[in-house]
């Protein structure tokens, strides 16, 4: 065989070769594939795995994901019904279903992931502005908040102690979302498995109203605390006023109930030694009287007395001469 002959045969090998290897592609357990000729689709998408034949050179292979893929939107700041600001953080979950449609009207992922920003955002905008904030908070209706064992009885009965009761709360507001984006998001072949709200941060706006909350509950426990020590105080004061009554009463009945006894044995002393004769009563008489003169008599006083008076008798009976010659 000559030279050229084997050449030809060697160009005809690697042609062949070539034309087959263009012509054979694998489908994988994780995809799906659309044909394309000239740009457009032919014939139904792919969608088993396996070993697959296409024509050579005019025909092109376009492998779409058939897994669950995911959907992260960035914070966005929304008002709520009540006119107040907070940053919404959604995730949500999606696959492709309909290949042929999401290749006519998506081509890739990177345009399905800004049609999913623009719908789930504008339905997430459109729930939150339909909702006041506790709704959005809250998980669910039947939930029951945990309190702070300090804020019972009626601390809890005004605008800090009870919560504010609900219609849905955040799992249907949930629901609604994924309800309203799920039809939108269908015309594209996509199918939306899931969404969740990650995180809902207050906005800057808010905080502050937030704060004030915090520190006036924190307040009304103070003050609680502040008003059982006045209280407690104030008992402890009582009780020992009336304790200290008590027994400044008690030791004063004591003492005169003494000093009476002692009075009633002095007077009882004095008695058997004045009533010994009619010298010792007058002797007693006497001493008696003068010692009321001088209690009752003090300097710069003046007395009237009447010359009938027991208390005048023994001055009626001095002698003024006598006197002087004491």
């Amino acid at each position: 065989m000559s030279q050229n002959k084997q050449l030809g045969l060697l160009a005809a090998v690697g042609l062949t070769i070539f034309v087959v290897m263009n012509s054979i592609y694998t489908v994988n357990e994780v995809e799906q594939v659309i044909i394309t000729q000239f740009g457009k689709p032919v014939g139904e998408p792919i969608v088993t795995a396996g070993l697959k034949m296409k024509t050579p050179f005019i025909q092109e292979i376009n492998p779409i994901d058939k897994r669950i893929l995911e959907w992260d939107g960035s914070p966005s700041d929304m008002p709520t019904k009540d006119k107040l600001y907070i940053s919404v953080d959604l995730y949500a979950r999606w696959r492709i279903v309909d290949p042929l449609q999401y290749f006519l009207r998506l081509r890739d992922e990177r345009s399905a992931q800004s049609r999913l920003d623009d719908i789930l955002g504008s339905e997430t905008r459109n729930a939150v502005a339909k909702h006041e904030l506790i709704e959005i908070i809250r998980t669910t209706k039947d939930r029951v908040p945990l309190r702070d064992a300090l804020l019972t009885g009626s601390e809890q009965e005004g605008d800090f102690g009870t919560l504010v009761p609900i219609q849905k709360g955040r799992k249907l507001v949930e629901e609604e979302i994924y309800s309203a984006a799920s039809s939108k998001v269908q015309v594209f072949g996509i199918e939306l498995l899931d969404i969740r709200f990650k995180r809902i941060n207050y906005n800057e706006s808010v905080r502050p109203k937030i704060y004030d909350r915090m520190i006036s509950e924190r307040r009304q426990i103070a003050e609680r605390f502040l008003s059982e020590g006045n209280g407690e105080a104030a008992r402890i004061s009582g009780n020992r006023v009336r304790e200290l009554d008590k027994i400044q009463s008690e030791a004063y009945r004591q003492v005169e109930e003494i000093r009476g006894l002692a009075d009633a044995k002095a007077t009882e002393i004095y008695a058997k030694a004045y009533n010994q004769s009619r010298e010792a009563v007058e002797f007693y008489e006497f001493t008696r009287t003068m010692q009321s003169y001088e209690d009752l008599i003090g300097k710069n006083t003046t007395l009237v007395l009447s010359t009938d008076s027991d208390l005048f008798k023994f001055l009626k009976g001095m002698n003024p001469e006598d006197a002087k010659r004491k």
